[in-house]
């Protein structure tokens, strides 16, 4: 069993890694922290949600930073200005699927780089990855 706040600060960095570009297994960790009862499942659900989510930021920035320097059409292969149109077409609203694997990353580092606003894209993000650990911890309750 893992001992106090260093389970629940290991839940977040794994959170927060596995929103970035590096790969990361934090659905695993929640798993296990719920099936063994570490710690309440709500506590863990917002410790994993929040990790994410500030993870995303650091990918929706790397997005505005990459914008300043590089103007999409012409760094883009034109399969992936498609997606880029995608996220323009549907705006914030794209980002409720930053949770998803791979594809989610790019959504954050596009919204970044078509500077979305912050605030509704934070709250997408915020939506669609509590939604994904709710549903985690619900299958390993």
């Amino acid at each position: 069993m893992l001992d106090g706040s260093i389970g629940l600060w290991g839940l977040f960095v794994s959170a927060f890694i596995s929103s970035t570009i590096a790969p990361g297994g934090s659905e695993v960790l929640l798993g296990y922290m719920v099936a063994e009862k570490t710690f309440n499942t709500e506590t863990m659900v917002l410790v994993a949600t929040i990790g994410n989510t500030l993870g995303a930021f650091t990918t929706w920035y790397l997005g505005v930073l990459a914008a300043k320097k590089f103007p999409a059409e012409h760094l883009l292969s034109e399969k992936k200005q498609k997606s880029l149109s995608w996220v323009k077409q549907w705006g914030v609203w794209a980002l409720l699927f930053s949770w998803l694997p791979i594809v989610g990353d790019g959504l954050c580092f596009a919204g970044g780089w078509l500077k979305l606003p912050l605030i509704y894209s934070g709250v997408a993000i915020l939506i669609g990855k509590g939604i994904r650990y709710i549903f985690v911890a619900y299958i390993f309750i």
